[in-house]
């Protein structure tokens, strides 16, 4: 039966979650220590399939679409992204994992490690935000929500679309046609419901007290050509936590993970093999 269950989990399998609100969207591959991904803003869980495809034989990788993006229902809502995650946990009857967020999805890995951090072995922030500052204001590199909001308003989600396309943020600096399409399709399937409902903010802020708390072992990731806002905050997050690590992604923009897989891999799977002690 072991056996049985070590090939199934090498399929991409779409899998459903019944939670209060909506549904969520997940797949369960590979085998070795558990590794939860999660994915940025207008991205979905997609964006990990060029770790997936590398790593599923060292890891086993769990990645779900968060409410309200990519084929999971509901309305985006940071007030119960944590109750989704435990109760994934809790369907796969996983008691600790390790947690690799991106973007908007690290932020959510912190809030995770401090909710329950019995369940987290390690962290992994990419591309981070600066989690002291409330939803981005006044970093920098903050996503222009109010306008992004007005254009979908005024011009539909489509029009959306093609913005943020241009934006830093979604710029590849990989010239791969794979990464590309992959990028394409996920912004195709954003339903954008955050840009037309209003979405409740996190009760509990993230400072630098609660951070000092924080014992896991963490990587704080930017591509080296990220934006300087998030490269930054990068800095800046590493000095907040007391055992964290930095690597700079070579050749990669904010998206490091699709414009440099192959050194994101090999320094992803180093850390938490030697650091987290996951077992292969």
């Amino acid at each position: 039966m072991r056996d049985a269950v070590a090939i199934n989990r090498m399929e991409s399998i779409d899998q459903y979650l019944a939670v209060s609100g909506g549904r969520i969207r997940f797949r369960d591959e590979g085998n070795g220590g558990p590794v939860v991904f999660l994915h940025g803003w207008t991205l979905d869980l997609e964006m990990w399939q060029p770790q997936v495809s590398a790593l599923c034989r060292k890891f086993r990788i769990i990645r779900f679409d968060r409410r309200g993006f990519g084929l999971s229902s509901g309305t985006p809502d940071p007030t119960q992204d944590v109750a989704d995650f435990r109760s994934l946990l809790e369907h796969l009857e996983l008691p600790q994992v390790a947690v690799v967020g991106m973007s908007q999805g690290a932020r959510l890995a912190i809030h995770v490690a401090l909710s329950m951090p019995q369940c987290v072995s390690a962290l992994v922030l990419d591309g981070p935000p600066n989690p002291m500052v409330a939803d981005g204001a006044g970093d920098d590199e903050a996503l222009a929500m109010d306008e992004f909001r007005k254009l979908v308003r005024t011009q539909g989600i489509q029009a959306f679309r093609q913005t943020w396309l241009l934006h830093p943020f979604t710029e590849l600096q990989s010239t791969e046609i794979q990464a590309r399409e992959l990028l394409l399709q996920m912004i195709a399937r954003y339903p954008g419901h955050d840009l037309t409902n209003p979405v409740p903010s996190v009760s509990h802020p993230i400072d630098a007290s609660n951070l000092s708390q924080l014992r896991q072992p963490v990587l704080v990731v930017n591509g080296e050509r990220d934006t300087y806002g998030r490269r930054r905050a990068g800095e800046e997050l590493r000095g907040a936590l007391p055992n964290a690590l930095r690597a700079l992604i070579p050749h990669a923009g904010h998206l490091a993970n699709l414009d440099n897989p192959e050194f994101y891999n090999d320094v992803l799977s180093g850390f938490l093999l030697r650091q987290a002690r996951i077992a292969a």
